[in-house]
């Protein structure tokens, strides 16, 4: 397999991606009904329940699931693991479309979103001791960074396009971003090291109406530690799907060396937390019948289970084993948010939350239009490496 990046070509309106533009057309519609009628009337949200599906998925696990870009750069570039490099745009490409949606969903969930860019502007205004404001500005900031670093794929395909300005404008461009990408991406790992370990300052300063279970002191290490193991984790999966459906050379290889890269996070995070239950007294928690303690244990299996399946050499070299381990890494980071911001999240006996029909319906525009446009790019630009061993490759 070529480690040059390449675009797949093919056609791009399939008959998935219109199922899937038609996913996002209904979300738009929503989308406009949400601006018109306000939240009260869309959502389910409440003044208990403040913080919704639009939160607890597409921002507190989103960003999460969004973090291969990330976590590639720790391993690529910090340890220097170079020969995973052809696993990196695509993670940057992934990365960035997680975050850009989070940052919509953000616009949605707020009260008047088109006042939303005084967050950035009235820097006069800001509270520095907020952990929420921390985390818009990250999150607002990492956006640009990450389509800054995903740049020069098109850049390189304007390059090659024909004469005129955007040829030539690629050409010049291209040197000073390979000059000046580095500095890019050290900024890429300082933000998300920052808002990543802030989401969990933010449960923590719920206080006693978070289930002791999730309430920790350790909470921003542990939100963390969590969303690096599932950007690896999203990788393996966005890789082996890619290879799937695109008809593409496996990775295999690579993704059992990003297998065993998830292991010490893993391991590291499951005895902290256990650690931390044990130090504050709250093991016999584990064995109170209810929900809470129900949950609690579907994650522990979920985050357990890798270490299982991906335990020796030969399990990780086998691609369904990596497959499997990354979904139940992914569920199980996935489920912790969801607990700790939504179920765990106790602010009144009398105060309940489902989301409605539109927001989930929304939500479910906003991922189909992430797939559509990863479809998109990858087939118009240069960003997985390996071309498909097929060109009626049809996703």
């Amino acid at each position: 397999m070529s480690e040059r990046s390449v675009a797949l070509g093919g056609p791009v309106f399939t008959r998935a991606f219109k199922v899937l533009a038609a996913l996002f057309v209904l979300g738009c519609a929503l989308i406009l009904w949400r601006l018109v009628a306000g939240l009260g009337a869309t959502t389910a949200m409440n003044d208990g329940e403040p913080w919704g599906i639009w939160i607890a998925f597409d921002v507190v696990t989103g960003t999460a699931l969004a973090c291969g870009g990330y976590a590639m750069a720790i391993l690529v570039y910090v340890l220097n693991r170079g020969k995973y490099h052809p696993l990196v745009r695509s993670a940057i490409l992934t990365s960035a479309l997680g975050y850009t949606m989070a940052g919509v969903s953000i616009t949605l969930d707020v009260g008047r979103p088109w006042l939303i860019w005084k967050v950035p502007t009235y820097f006069w205004s800001w509270n520095f001791h907020s952990a929420l404001l921390e985390v818009a500005l990250c999150v607002m900031s990492y956006i640009f960074v990450l389509w800054i670093e995903l740049s020069p794929a098109f850049f390189e395909k304007f390059a090659e396009g024909p004469e005129g300005g955007l040829k030539r404008f690629s050409k010049k461009i291209l040197p000073v971003l390979d000059k000046s990408l580095i500095w890019i991406i050290a900024l890429g790992m300082l933000l998300p090291t920052m808002h990543q370990s802030s989401l969990g300052s933010l449960v923590m300063l719920l206080s006693q109406k978070v289930y002791p279970l999730w309430q920790t002191p350790f909470l921003p290490l542990l939100f963390l530690t969590s969303c690096i193991a599932m950007g690896y984790a999203a990788v393996v999966f966005e890789s082996t799907l890619s290879s799937l459906f695109f008809r593409r050379p496996r990775e295999t290889a690579m993704l059992a060396g990003l297998g065993k890269a998830m292991l010490p996070i893993l391991l590291f995070f499951l005895v902290l937390r256990f650690g931390d239950l044990a130090y504050h007294g709250k093991l016999p928690l584990l064995f109170v019948p209810n929900r809470f303690t129900f949950l609690f244990w579907i994650e522990t299996v979920l985050f357990a289970l890798p270490l299982v399946l991906l335990s020796s050499d030969g399990l990780r070299r086998n691609a369904a084993n990596l497959f499997r381990a990354a979904m139940s890494l992914m569920l199980a980071g996935g489920l912790y948010r969801f607990d700790a911001y939504l179920i765990a999240y106790r602010p009144g006996e009398d105060v309940h939350y489902f989301p409605s029909a539109q927001e989930t319906l929304i939500t479910l525009g906003l991922v189909a239009l992430e797939i559509l446009v990863y479809i998109t790019f990858v087939k118009l630009f240069p960003i997985l490496s390996g071309a498909p061993r097929r060109a009626t490759a049809q996703a």
